[in-house]
């Protein structure tokens, strides 16, 4: 082969190679600006923007203690707050939070169900399960709670930021997936 050849040869393979490299570059910059996300980064629930902050509240639970957010135990909050007279869509609500918190075994002790409002007869009760007294300090904190389509649940970070929530309706799958990424978080 004779050197004029193997030139030619060599500025072409130099060309793909920075035509793959800046084509790479192209199309993650057009998937970045046009707002796609891979599948396993989208949240299930809605990602508050900014989260609510319900640090200076001290929500007091049914039993007349105070509930202490403690940030050093890195507890997640399932939030419900329940609708007064809330009798079918509550125990179905309550059921599948409890699901949701079975699911998650060894770290169930991390997630704390906080239910705002009157627990009804027959509802399930995790174990980490507090009921709150509905003051109205807690239930103003959480965007949209009084939803006419049913009853949304949100989730609190461990120092008390009201980071996602959950249309009435929602899929309890996306509340355990949602949860175990965060779980993750140390």
């Amino acid at each position: 082969m004779n050197d004029t050849t193997q030139r030619t040869r060599n500025r072409t393979l130099l060309l793909v190679i920075v035509a793959m490299f800046f084509g790479s570059m192209l199309v993650a910059g057009v998937l970045r600006f046009s707002g796609w996300q891979p599948q396993g980064m989208k949240n299930n629930g809605e990602l508050l923007q900014p989260p609510v902050d319900a640090r200076e509240l001290s929500p007091k639970a049914a039993d007349g203690g105070v509930y202490a957010w403690a940030p050093e135990s890195r507890a997640w909050r399932i939030v419900v707050p329940a609708p007064a007279d809330c009798d079918a869509p509550c125990v179905e609500v309550a059921r599948q939070v409890d699901l949701v918190w079975q699911l998650f075994g060894k770290d169930a002790d991390r997630v704390h169900v906080l239910w705002l409002g009157e627990l009804p007869e027959g509802a399930a009760r995790p174990a980490t399960l507090v009921e709150i007294a509905d003051d109205d300090g807690l239930r103003t904190r959480l965007p949209r709670a009084d939803d006419p389509a049913g009853i949304p649940v949100f989730v609190l970070d461990p120092n008390g930021f009201v980071v996602l929530r959950y249309a009435p309706g929602f899929d309890p799958a996306g509340l355990r997936k949602d949860l175990s990424k965060l779980l993750k978080l140390r």
